[in-house]
């Protein structure tokens, strides 16, 4: 098979091929590659010719180009720069992109609106260097509504703008951070050190965007109890309700605001156990006493209702932010792996460990009873 071939063949998944760093979207391949051509000399290595990207393309990376500049200029004296006119120039250069890429997303270019449902259809036509400046200019601005559908979209990373977590914790945007631990997928060991600390020992003046949070917890929580007592919803869907009322009722009662905020971290998928053992390890004293106490609350809530475990796996979205028993054990063995001689010299940790320690004895009965019926009922199919 020759170079060409494999090049062609590359095409296909074009999802997993990088753009050069002069062309900062992720451009349509397949005419591009399937129109390059070797040359005919007997030289070792044959050179390709045909190489032209489209012309659309070439026209949003120029408009994206021009837009760069221009903000640039314009945030290097951000107080002769209004939030009004940062809205209308980036409405505009949507717009322009729009045009040029020839679709259409149903909404006037006139407010913040325009900006999010463009983002949500078609951010991915945004370069990276465009967002860094969007970015940059949502936090001048505080625009939270436009940097938060840059994070749901999965555009922001660390190479478009540098310590985007701690900027956010600084501003106390802990709803966009909860967010952000859920969509950004390169979260530095740093970032989730600052995470943890916001949160176990959150700032005094970090508590109002904390209680959004909380809000929409309790939002949540009032569906699923609302959805559990529809008498007209099928069976199986009640029964998921019911189970969905359940561990959000337990998400929620006796955790204070920062707490529910740091279900978010416990429950992600997107964070390494590695980068997590490591963060837990950097904690200080008074960080574990309130992670340790954080992580009992958990165990006790699984002890009172022992069946929410089992039935987590195959419940809506609305719970899967929710800690499951394999998350805060997890955890556990991670507090106790990087901070064993402190549980064990110090007082104040020993008499939280001891009290624990009833609690995963109680547990561990529970499930030693349970694999034995489990095994008795199978041998009963048998």
């Amino acid at each position: 098979m020759s170079m060409l071939e494999l090049i062609t063949k590359a095409s296909a998944t074009s999802n997993q091929l990088t753009s050069d760093s002069q062309y900062p979207i992720v451009l349509n391949t397949d005419p591009i590659l399937l129109n390059l051509k070797p040359k005919t000399n007997y030289s070792f290595v044959n050179r390709v010719d045909g190489w032209k990207i489209s012309d659309n393309d070439a026209q949003v990376i120029e408009l994206g180009q021009k837009f760069y500049k221009n903000l640039k200029i314009k945030l290097k004296n951000p107080k002769s720069f209004t939030k009004v006119e940062f809205i209308s120039m980036l409405n505009l250069y949507l717009e322009k992109i729009r045009e040029s890429a020839e679709i259409s997303i149903g909404v006037e270019p006139k407010d913040e609106v325009y900006s999010k449902v463009f983002i949500q259809k078609f951010g991915f036509l945004i370069g990276e260097a465009v967002l860094g400046l969007v970015i940059e200019a949502c936090f001048v601005f505080e625009i939270w509504e436009i940097l938060k559908t840059l994070i749901v979209g999965g555009l922001v990373n660390s190479s478009c703008f540098k310590d985007f977590v701690g900027n956010l914790i600084e501003k106390r945007r802990a709803d966009l951070v909860c967010l952000s631990v859920k969509y950004v997928s390169d979260l530095q060991v740093s970032d989730i050190i600052s995470v943890m600390r916001f949160f176990l020992c959150p700032p005094k003046d970090g508590y109002s965007s904390m209680v959004d949070v909380r809000k929409e917890w309790e939002r949540k929580a009032v569906s699923a109890i609302e959805t559990a007592g529809d008498k007209s919803a099928g069976e199986k869907k009640l029964t998921l309700a019911k189970d969905a009322a359940v561990l959000l009722m337990m998400a929620h009662d006796e955790f204070t605001t920062s707490e529910l905020c740091l279900h978010h971290l416990i429950a992600s998928s997107n964070v390494d156990d590695v980068i997590l053992s490591a963060c837990i390890g950097k904690l200080n004293g008074s960080e574990i006493m309130s992670f340790v106490r954080y992580l009992k609350k958990w165990l006790v809530k699984y002890l009172k209702f022992p069946h929410a475990y089992l039935s987590s796996k195959s419940l809506p979205k609305a719970v899967e932010l929710v800690p499951s028993l394999e998350n805060v054990t997890k955890c556990f063995g991670f507090v106790i792996d990087e901070h064993f001689s402190s549980l064990v010299l110090h007082p104040e940790f020993c008499e939280e460990v001891k009290s624990v320690e009833f609690v995963v004895s109680s547990l561990a009965s529970e499930a030693r009873i349970c694999c034995s019926l489990a095994n008795f009922c199978a041998s009963l199919k048998i």
